[in-house]
C-alpha cells in the first residue's frame, strides 16, 4: 500500500514508407513522373475522406489512424481500386510485414470498399497457425518486483500505469482516458469496441491509493496520466517508457508491455474467481473463446508442468 509512502514535494513518428530498393518487386507499379506527383494528393485525399467515415463509427483512435495508415498506403502507389491491384498490394504486404500487420491493413482496405461500396472482392486475411501457449506474459514475480521498483524510485506515473492495467484489465488505448473524477465515483464506463459501454470498475486498495496521489498532486479533475509537457500519455509513449523502464531494471522489454499487465489481469482474476464468462465481459470480449486465449499457459509454465507431472 502506498500510504506508508512518503511523496516528495517535485512535481512529476510516425511510421512513413521508405523506398529501399526491397520495395522495387512486381507488387509496386513503377509510376511515370506526373502520376507519381500526384499520389501523395489523391492518397491523403482518400485517407481524410475514409477517416471522416471512421469517425462516425466509434472505433478507437488508434484503429482509426491504422486503417487511414492503410488506405493513404494504398492509393500511394495504386490508382483505382481493382482486385488485381488489391491482389498486388497484399503481396507487398506479404514481402515487408508481419501477419499481424498484413491482416490489420487487409481489413482496413475491405473497411474502405465497404465504405465507397466497391464491391471487386474482399481480400482473404493470411491464416495465422494459432499457438497453443503464450510468450511474453510478465509473471506476476516479475509485476509485484516492477510495482516496487517504480515506488521506490518515485516514479508514480508509471507505478498507477501498469497497477491499473493489471487491475482492472483495460487496454492502453482505455487507461489514459481516466479522470481525477473517475476514481471519486470508484468506476468509469467506456466507449470500448463495437459501439459497447463497458464499466470499469477500480478496486477498493487501488482507488484509495490512487486517491492519496491525486491528493498529493492537488489534482480533483482531468486526466491523471500526464506526460512531462502536462499532456495526455499517448499509448505509443506507454509503450516505448516501459521498455526504457524495463531495461533500467534489467527486465526482458519484450516482458514489459502494456497488453501484458491486461493478461496478467485475465490470469490473476481466474485464479482467484474462476468466473470466465464475468472475465469475458470486464475484458470486453465479444465471445469466451477470445477470453480463452488470455488463459493459455506461456511455454514456460508449460514446461514446469510437464517437468512436475511427467515422471515416466
Amino acid at each position: 500500500m502506498i500510504e506508508n509512502h512518503i511523496f516528495p514535494h517535485a512535481a512529476h513518428s510516425k511510421h512513413t514508407l521508405p523506398l529501399s530498393s526491397r520495395q522495387t518487386s512486381a507488387a509496386i507499379p513503377r509510376l511515370s513522373g506526373q502520376t507519381r506527383a500526384a499520389a501523395p494528393a489523391r492518397a491523403q485525399k482518400a485517407a481524410d475522406e475514409f477517416a471522416r467515415y471512421l469517425l462516425t463509427r466509434n472505433l478507437a483512435d488508434e484503429t482509426l489512424r491504422a486503417y487511414t495508415y492503410a488506405v493513404r498506403q494504398y492509393f500511394t502507389y495504386y490508382r483505382d481500386i481493382t482486385y488485381p491491384n488489391l491482389k498486388l498490394y497484399k503481396i507487398f504486404l506479404l514481402e515487408h510485414y508481419k501477419p499481424q500487420t498484413i491482416n490489420q491493413r487487409i481489413r482496413a482496405l475491405n473497411a474502405y470498399l465497404d465504405f465507397k461500396k466497391l464491391y471487386p472482392g474482399h481480400l482473404p486475411m493470411v491464416k495465422i497457425q494459432q499457438k497453443t501457449y503464450l510468450d511474453h506474459m510478465i509473471s506476476e514475480a516479475d509485476y509485484e518486483y516492477l510495482k516496487r521498483c517504480l515506488l521506490r524510485d518515485e516514479r508514480y506515473t508509471y507505478y498507477f500505469l501498469i497497477r491499473f492495467m493489471a487491475a482492472t484489465g483495460v487496454r492502453v488505448s482505455e487507461v489514459i482516458q481516466f479522470q481525477a473524477e473517475d476514481i471519486f465515483s470508484g468506476y468509469k464506463d467506456i466507449y470500448s469496441k463495437g459501439n459497447k459501454v463497458r464499466r470499469i470498475y477500480i478496486p477498493q486498495s487501488l482507488r484509495t491509493d490512487t486517491l492519496k496521489w491525486l491528493s498529493f498532486l492537488h489534482k480533483s479533475h482531468g486526466p491523471i496520466f500526464l506526460n512531462r509537457f502536462d499532456s495526455p500519455i499517448s499509448p505509443g509513449g506507454i509503450r516505448s517508457q516501459l521498455k526504457t523502464i524495463a531495461l533500467s531494471y534489467h527486465m526482458t522489454p519484450e516482458m514489459v508491455h502494456p497488453h501484458a499487465f491486461r493478461h496478467r489481469f485475465a490470469k490473476s482474476f481466474i485464479e482467484k474467481c474462476g468466473d470466465i464468462s464475468l472475465l469475458s465481459d470486464l475484458l470486453g470480449h465479444k465471445n469466451l473463446e477470445t477470453t480463452r486465449i488470455y488463459l493459455m499457459k506461456s511455454s514456460q509454465e508449460q514446461q514446469t508442468v510437464i517437468d512436475r507431472v511427467v515422471t515416466w
